[in-house]
């Protein structure tokens, strides 16, 4: 049921997935820089890596064809993604020498995605390298066919300077903030198919917002009882009233604090919070940042783009 937080993330996460930007985008990265790029599951076993897609490395590709998968491929795809949730944008080298990034995708100030490119090297590879990562293999279980049979591809990996590859993960970054704002609006956005009621109450909310939203009120305008509304509403939106009616407030936040001139307690109470306290820890719930730490980023951000404009 899309009541459940962890299935409300991935129906959330397919839908990104599907959407027009981020195939548009795919492609376009893919041309551009002849990196793969997936968009996986923060949670999402690494065997996903066995599926061969546009630009992946056929040494990665083939590895894990291998009867023995190599474990410390998988424990260092684990940890990149364990190191991307907690810091954000990473990039790691892995026993083989190669290079991969995974760029976090948000939604409320969770995780729900992982932008992967990578699986290239920063210099070009020889044959002393490769031997000890033959031996690495070999200790991991693969037959001696299957460690020779990876050579070849091993060699063929795309070679990119680590100048030109960080402003590929740059793009990738702009690129995971544009997804996850997204994201954000799918969250709050029906498929077309909600309920009338559903539809009544949410333009209530709407013309409503900066005002006291109890559940009386809104179940009244949406023509349902509270209790038939609150389960009525979770089943077509994936959100509490309380979730919905937050998460608007917060994305109306991000547009008034690109005003310098106000002050983050006035649109506190502007935009329907009844304290300073109550909407910093809304904000810091669904962005992961701080009101003021916010506004100073996207506004550093402006003035830098003015300047090089």
């Amino acid at each position: 049921m899309t009541s459940d937080p962890d299935h409300f993330n991935h129906a959330l996460q397919e839908k990104v997935l599907k959407s027009e930007l981020f195939t548009t985008y795919q492609n376009a990265f893919r041309c551009a820089t002849g990196l793969p790029l997936r968009f996986v599951h923060a949670d999402a076993d690494i065997s996903y890596l066995c599926e061969q897609a546009e630009n992946s490395s056929s040494f990665c590709d083939k590895l894990n064809l291998c009867e023995s998968a190599c474990k410390a491929c998988m424990e260092v795809n684990r940890r990149l993604n364990e190191d991307a949730k907690i810091n954000g944008p990473t990039t790691c080298h892995c026993f083989s020498g190669m290079t991969s990034t995974a760029v976090p995708v948000m939604c409320g100030g969770a995780i729900i995605g992982m932008l992967r490119t990578g699986q290239v090297f920063h210099k070009t590879p020889d044959e002393q390298t490769f031997s000890a990562v033959a031996k690495t293999l070999s200790r991991q279980g693969l037959k001696p066919e299957d460690v020779k049979a990876l050579h070849d591809a091993w060699f063929k990996t795309q070679v990119i300077d680590p100048e030109r590859y960080q402003a590929m993960v740059n793009l990738l970054v702009t690129f995971g903030k544009q997804l996850s704002s997204y994201a954000e609006k799918l969250a709050l956005i029906s498929d077309g198919s909600e309920p009338a009621a559903v539809a009544r109450a949410r333009k209530f909310i709407e013309n409503t917002l900066a005002d006291p939203l109890p559940l009386s009120l809104v179940a009244k305008h949406a023509g349902l009882s509270e209790s038939h509304f609150c389960r009525v509403f979770k089943e077509s939106t994936g959100l509490t009233l309380t979730d919905y009616v937050n998460r608007r407030r917060i994305e109306w936040a991000k547009k008034e604090l690109l005003k310098p001139e106000a002050r983050v307690s006035e649109i506190a109470f502007h935009i329907g919070y009844q304290s300073l306290s109550q909407f910093n820890r809304s904000f810091a719930r669904f962005t992961g940042n701080s009101p003021t730490n916010f506004r100073r980023e996207e506004l550093a951000k402006a003035t830098s783009l003015s300047a090089g404009g």
